[in-house]
């Protein structure tokens, strides 16, 4: 196995309040696994924690060899930004900009000259049927359109993991079966790792591996 994350009897404690107990979980290089469970049962808790947004109370998390509460602040953010992408249900997109300067986003932080990163953007969202709408606020996109530009901005700049966080719950189910599709295929396509946390059984069945939580507890479901 060629593991890129892992998580090792991590807890999470929000006061007295326990959101993950004990959680295991492992992610190779290029796999995509789902995480599934109900409004409150701590997958996006433990998807901030995989994420290095949120430190466990207990437990650890490696990327890559890495522990990540071993970093400084500072080194723990250029991870983040250079080797790890983010898809949230609702974009997140900075509506004053326009699809191709949001995508572009991540390279222009890494210090990628304008031009190139506008090249590289409009590339990927091509991929993902956006070639019209380069030049389009945000603000004027279909919510389709505007998950694309998210899906893309997560992408650009080859990450080793995204990390989605219902990343079609916001969309009608026609738009959510195509950006899924098309957001599992860039992603397989360029070898970037996927975590999705979804309560959808239709998004998770599209995962190489599939977790349930339940009140905090994750389990690994074995296929039948």
């Amino acid at each position: 196995m060629n593991i890129i994350l892992r998580a090792e009897s991590v807890d999470l404690f929000y006061g007295t309040h326990q959101a993950v107990r004990s959680a295991d979980f492992s992610l190779e290089r290029g796999e995509v696994a789902a995480i599934m469970g109900s409004s409150g049962s701590g997958k996006s808790s433990l998807l901030y924690c995989l994420a290095g947004i949120l430190p466990p109370s207990n437990g650890k998390i490696v990327f890559d060899g890495i522990e990540l509460s071993s970093l400084p602040d500072g080194e723990l953010s250029a991870l983040r930004r250079g080797r790890l992408g983010f898809v949230f249900q609702y974009g997140e997109l900075l509506p004053e900009l326009t699809a191709e300067e949001n995508a572009a986003l991540p390279l222009r932080l890494a210090g990628i000259s304008k031009e190139h990163a506008h090249a590289v953007a409009a590339q990927v969202l091509g991929r993902l049927g956006m070639s019209d709408f380069l030049r389009q606020r945000t603000s004027k996109l279909s919510g389709g359109q505007s998950q694309r530009v998210a899906v893309a901005r997560a992408l650009v700049h080859r990450p080793d993991v995204v990390f989605a966080d219902e990343p079609t719950g916001a969309l009608d189910s026609s738009n959510a079966d195509t950006v899924l599709s098309e957001f599992l295929h860039l992603a397989r396509r360029q070898k970037t790792a996927v975590v999705i946390v979804t309560h959808d059984s239709n998004v998770a069945s599209k995962a190489d591996k599939q977790y349930t939580m339940t009140d905090g507890v994750l389990a690994q479901r074995v296929a039948v």
